[in-house]
């Protein structure tokens, strides 16, 4: 069963990664550029500390250069790296980069590897995910457009995607487009990996969206007549939608914990601040009204938290933990949303400057409710999995009434 303490080794590990936070992490905030993350003389160093630790790139195994850690104990990591805008970069677990990497290990050819996935891993490049498109609704990939054709020895692409995180200065794309449409629609994607030099490539422009913190920016991109070599399909051919569910499965874990990792320093800073600033003689810490602030945030923390490490060691464990990771998807972006909510209440007009960091974090936390599946997609999943397992147990458990 899944034990509530962390190990030796996992409170080592913690230690180690909140020290780093607070020394080099939280000082470094105040350098970001909106939609490009740290400039490069202050990251580097900090990546290679976080290299010299045995932290960098917990998500993937050390054979791929990774600190190869389970679920569990990124789970963990995350949480406290996830405090900070700039603490996934630092750790070398940001999106898209993790995801794409995850693929890479799982179905890239050893060449692959070797060209993509190893200067991905270790920090020397970046890449960006296309899936999905304006023209159709991006919880339904079925409804995809984008196609490649085999021409010889190459395939050619063709595709208008958007919201293509970290576009800007990328290296290479896994781009998600239809191989075979008289397949059964799950078997009619592949992937492919597309280099940035092709010119093919286009980057049409840098979407202006809510929030600052993701390096290359959310972008719209054009795949034009893009001929790539037969060899860049990316795993078999008619597997685009699995590959691209191994990556947002363990995704949606480490997105979790970083949630409540900004969480949590937001209920930090709400207390702190309630502490400390006086009105009607009285401390806000004082007031009922704060104490149920302080109060609510804390416990539904907590509850996200024990739901996100559940999933997490059920994955672990070899469960598909499916209904879990949808539940803590949805929970989780309304527990983002609520406590930095109340913490920005509680400083009040303070709170929506940018002397602290929660007006930052409210912006971001807006789009944990879309990006990886829309809360209403999640609930579905979530509720047509009680509803099959009750129908599967109707009568075990539960007296129901004849009518």
């Amino acid at each position: 069963m899944y034990s509530f303490h962390p190990s030796p080794e996992q409170q080592e590990m913690m230690e180690k990664a909140s020290t780093f936070m607070e020394e080099f992490v939280y000082p470094n905030e105040r350098y970001i550029v909106p939609h490009r993350g740290l400039p490069e003389e202050i990251l580097k160093p900090l990546q290679q500390r976080a290299k010299e630790m045995g932290l960098w790139a917990a998500h993937m195994p050390k054979e791929a250069g990774g600190a190869g850690l389970g679920l569990v104990s990124l789970a963990l990591l995350s949480e406290i790296t996830g405090r900070s805008p700039a603490g996934p970069y630092v750790f070398g677990c940001m999106a898209p980069d993790a995801g794409n990497a995850e693929i890479l290990w799982h179905a890239g050819t050893e060449e692959q590897k070797q060209r993509y996935l190893y200067p991905l891993v270790n920090g020397d490049i970046r890449s960006c995910f296309a899936m999905t498109e304006p023209e159709i609704s991006g919880s339904d990939p079925k409804l995809l457009r984008a196609t490649a054709v085999l021409d010889g020895d190459e395939w050619v692409i063709n595709a208008h995607k958007w919201f293509t995180t970290g576009a800007v200065g990328s290296s290479f794309s896994i781009v998600v487009a239809k191989t075979d449409p008289s397949a059964p629609p799950h078997r009619q994607f592949s992937l492919f990996i597309v280099e940035h030099d092709n010119p093919g490539f286009e980057i049409v422009r840098e979407l202006p969206v809510i929030g600052d913190h993701f390096t290359g920016g959310h972008c719209e991109v054009r795949y034009t007549n893009c001929r790539i070599p037969k060899e860049n399909l990316l795993g078999p051919q008619g597997m685009g939608l699995e590959l691209a569910q191994l990556r947002l499965k363990t995704g949606r874990i480490t997105h979790a914990m970083r949630w409540i990792g900004i969480a949590q320093r937001s209920l930090d800073l709400m207390i702190s601040y309630s502490l400390k600033r006086e009105t009607r003689g009285k401390r806000l810490a004082d007031y009922q009204t704060i104490q149920n602030f302080i109060a609510d945030s804390a416990v539904e923390i907590e509850a996200f938290r024990l739901m996100t490490l559940k999933a997490a060691w059920m994955m672990d464990n070899g469960y598909e933990a499916k209904k879990e990771v949808s539940a803590i998807k949805f929970f989780g972006a309304k527990v983002l949303h609520d406590v930095i909510d109340r913490a920005i209440q509680v400083h009040g007009a303070l709170g929506v400057t940018g002397d602290i960091p929660l007006e930052g974090f409210y912006r971001e936390a807006r789009t944990a409710r879309i990006y990886d599946g829309p809360d209403e997609v999640h609930r579905m999943v979530v509720a047509r999995s009680i509803i099959k397992e009750f129908e599967q147990n109707e009568g075990k458990h539960v007296d129901v009434p004849q009518a």
